[in-house]
């Protein structure tokens, strides 16, 4: 007997996303997604949920979502023999929307006290360039070779492909929100300090003694 999934969202899933009419309600749909209890997201797979990898990370992702910060995508800090045999290194990392300019200068804030990495991708229809388009950074790599990066440039036909089935007017607000990519400078274990940064920003954390803000020194800006 094969296992199969049916290859399109379900119309009761499609109907949730086609009535969320806030960013907020955007926020708690993504979080709910990622907790298992919808079984398909815009712009994802049908029918699937996080990957493996990235189980443990559910907890930081949603409350983020329900903090304001619709996170997209995200990967943990990892570094080992992959199944091919070659040695593979990753940079944790997350990209995340936001539309509320306080929200977004917290985060920049939190990030770039903690050393981490950030590019801001924030797309504008009409404006020259579309926009700040900061470079991509590298998050994954095969025997030093790179493989994936976070943040880049961000096209209309991207955002379309990201947020399909959405309310009009709540698309035209998360369309034109700034896409902010976070990411730890490390590879592999210790990057994994970025999740720690995130909880406390959305309040997951309070001890403050434990607050990676007030202990890692910040990045070398030249290395952003």
């Amino acid at each position: 007997m094969y296992a199969w999934s049916i290859p399109w969202m379900s119309r009761a899933d499609r109907r949730r996303w086609k009535a969320a009419k806030t960013v907020d309600d955007l926020g708690e749909l993504m979080a709910l997604w990622l907790e298992g209890h919808i079984a398909s997201r815009p712009g994802y797979q049908p029918r699937y949920g996080p990957d493996d990898e990235t189980a443990h990370l559910v907890p930081t992702l949603a409350a983020l979502c329900r903090a304001g910060y619709v996170t997209t995508s995200s990967q943990p800090g990892l570094t080992g023999t992959g199944v091919d045999g070659l040695w593979w290194e990753q940079r944790a990392a997350v990209e995340l929307v936001v539309t509320d300019p306080p929200l977004l200068h917290r985060l920049v804030d939190a990030a770039y006290t903690a050393g981490l990495l950030v590019r801001i991708n924030d797309y504008r229809p009409g404006r020259p360039g579309g926009g700040v388009q900061d470079q991509p950074v590298v998050t994954t790599t095969r025997d030093g070779e790179p493989v994936t990066a976070f943040g880049g440039r961000i096209s209309r036909a991207d955002l379309a492909n990201q947020w399909p089935g959405l309310d009009a007017d709540l698309y035209r607000e998360i369309s034109t929100g700034t896409y902010v990519s976070v990411v730890a400078p490390e590879y592999g274990t210790p990057g994994e300090r970025l999740w720690a940064t995130l909880d406390f920003l959305t309040g997951q954390r309070r001890n403050d003694r434990a607050n990676p803000w007030t202990s890692t020194q910040p990045a070398d800006p030249a290395s952003r």
